[in-house]
């Protein structure tokens, strides 16, 4: 049998979230290697679909509930070999809400609201352990208007 070497998939959640003081965006503080802040993710599971490895990895990390904006349109995928400095992993981003009470878990050090300008404050500072959630998020503000195409 030939042996091949696949990119790892993984799946990554942009989470609108509202706390009753303020709405925006939750991040993770990592709590292993690449350290940084992240989106809630990680790796696809075997037997679970892409939309419903998002859902668990967002309770596992944040506690919340997550509601997919729209399952069959992913946000973007980002296939760079080098977006992990660990292995060649592909990311799924969903889009989403998140309910519930926010709260670090599994191997997040940390899990926390950020309002959109605190996002965009982040952006081109090396905050993200990995670039492609940077990009990610870059893709879903300019979606929404919070940037212009050129800042992105």
């Amino acid at each position: 049998m030939t042996h091949f070497e696949n990119p790892i998939p993984a799946t990554d959640a942009i989470i609108l979230y509202a706390n009753g003081k303020k709405e925006g965006i939750v991040l993770i503080e990592r709590g292993n290697e690449p350290y940084g802040l992240a989106l809630p993710g990680g790796f696809a599971e075997k037997w679970i679909s892409y939309e419903d490895n998002v859902i668990k990895e967002v309770k596992e990390e944040t506690n919340l509930e997550f509601v997919l904006e729209s399952p069959e349109h992913p946000l973007c995928v980002h296939s760079h070999p080098r977006r992990d400095p660990r292995a060649h992993i592909t990311s799924t981003f969903y889009v989403g809400r998140g309910s519930g009470t926010l709260r670090a878990g599994d191997d997040a050090r940390d899990a926390r609201l950020y309002t959109i300008d605190e996002i965009i404050s982040l952006l081109g500072k090396n905050a993200f352990a990995f670039r492609s959630h940077e990009r990610a998020l870059k893709d879903y503000l300019t979606r929404e208007g919070h940037l212009r195409r050129e800042s992105a």
